[in-house]
């Protein structure tokens, strides 16, 4: 059967949202939003015609609009850990929506959503110190991605099992992202322990190199003050010695020219 006008728009509409999507947006942006209202009120007036798709596409169609309703009200949560939490409920669309995919473009951004989530929460574990309610959550996180994804492949009805394939792809993805993090979280932890110990040894031998500065001056000055004390005492004395020595040289000046006058009188 060929696609109607209104399944038309409402593929292009939709393959603009996965683009849109899959940017970069700032907080203020409100077309996408305002995109997935317009896709929800189509995909019910698709819903009510008479020549209408297959169940199977509406299906598609309608899991799709509901992973774009759901990542917008993600993005609204405040911690990045709740956000992460929500993505993992989302489910997104088993196949292209335009024939220029291979792989769905509601797939891709689910995983590129997933990672960014994943960076913002260790870039708050490694930079800032978890409350107890976010510790919880990420606790929380770290169980379910445990346990909710092989219930998922386990759930899979008969008709779904095309894309188990893709799903093991994204399944190994996803763990191995969690083991690179882990790694790094173990390697940048043991980075901080020995650069904490080293800093430690530093400011250790810092002080012990102070303290021994401390008692070296305090000894100097001590030896500087004692050195002070003698040589006032020393100048003391030669200044006593050199006073005595100059009254003896004036009293014996004074006597001798007594009796030089007296032994040679006055010539006449």
């Amino acid at each position: 059967m060929a696609a109607t006008r209104l399944e038309l728009n409402l593929m292009r509409l939709l393959s603009r949202c996965e683009a849109l999507a899959a940017e970069r947006r700032d907080p203020e942006e409100w077309r996408l939003e305002k995109y997935v209202a317009a896709l929800e009120d189509m995909l019910r007036e698709l819903k009510k015609q008479s020549s209408k798709p297959a169940p199977e596409l509406l299906n598609e169609y309608s899991r799709k609009v509901d992973f774009l309703k759901g990542l917008l009200e993600a993005e609204k949560l405040s911690s990045s850990t709740e956000k992460a939490l929500a993505n993992q409920f989302l489910t997104p669309g088993r196949t292209p929506t335009t024939t220029k995919e291979r792989t769905p473009a509601t797939k891709t951004v689910h995983l590129q959503t997933k990672a960014r989530c994943t960076g913002k929460m260790r870039s708050e574990l490694l930079g800032t110190v978890c409350s107890g309610a976010a510790a919880s959550l990420l606790l929380l996180y770290r169980l379910f991605c445990c346990i909710q994804l092989p219930l998922v492949a386990a759930g899979l009805a008969p008709d779904e099992k095309q894309s188990a394939v893709e799903l093991d792809a994204v399944l190994q993805h996803h763990q191995d992202m969690q083991e690179k993090l882990a790694e790094e979280m173990l390697s940048l932890a043991r980075s901080l322990k020995n650069n904490t110990l080293a800093a430690q040894n530093v400011i250790k031998q810092d002080n012990q190199t102070l303290s021994h500065s401390l008692r070296m001056a305090d000894q100097n000055f001590e030896k500087l003050k004692d050195e002070s004390d003698r040589l006032e005492q020393h100048a003391k004395k030669s200044v006593n010695w050199l006073l005595w020595i100059m009254l003896i040289v004036v009293c014996f000046i004074f006597i001798s020219m007594i009796l030089f006058i007296r032994i040679f009188p006055k010539l006449k």
